[in-house]
């Protein structure tokens, strides 16, 4: 896919403000980076760009969670074959296990080591078609 500058294009679907300025601050040096904090901007924003992968929060503003969002875009031939990486600081089992049901490709933590955060990013991209 050719983006601007070649660069990937990650958007990052997360309610807390001071988490997503810093994903956004280390992202922005190998990504273009998009951001939102609810179901409306995030509908917004994946009908009008083309996203290499989302980052994915599970606790949300409004009415959907990101989970519904997930299930939601995977069920869409349009949006199904973007890669989808929950970040959650909901620790429990049970969470990972809604996560992968509702059709996210990888789960992680808070707080998240960027390096493997970036790894993860490159390897799904990188899985493709």
């Amino acid at each position: 896919m050719e983006t601007r500058n070649n660069l990937h294009k990650v958007l990052i679907v997360e309610d807390d403000p001071s988490t997503r300025l810093m994903l956004q601050h280390y992202l922005k040096k190998q990504y273009e980076v998009y951001s939102c904090d609810s179901e409306a901007a995030f509908f917004e924003k994946i009908n009008s760009i083309d996203f290499n992968i989302i980052l994915m929060d599970i606790s949300l503003g409004g009415k959907k969670d990101g989970l519904q969002l997930t299930a939601e875009i995977k069920n869409d031939p349009r949006f199904s074959h973007i890669p989808v990486v929950c970040l959650t600081a909901h620790a429990f089992l049970e969470d990972e296990e809604n996560a992968y049901n509702a059709g996210v490709d990888a789960f992680l933590r808070k707080p998240i080591s960027m390096e493997k955060l970036n790894q993860l990013i490159v390897s799904l991209v990188d899985k493709k078609p």
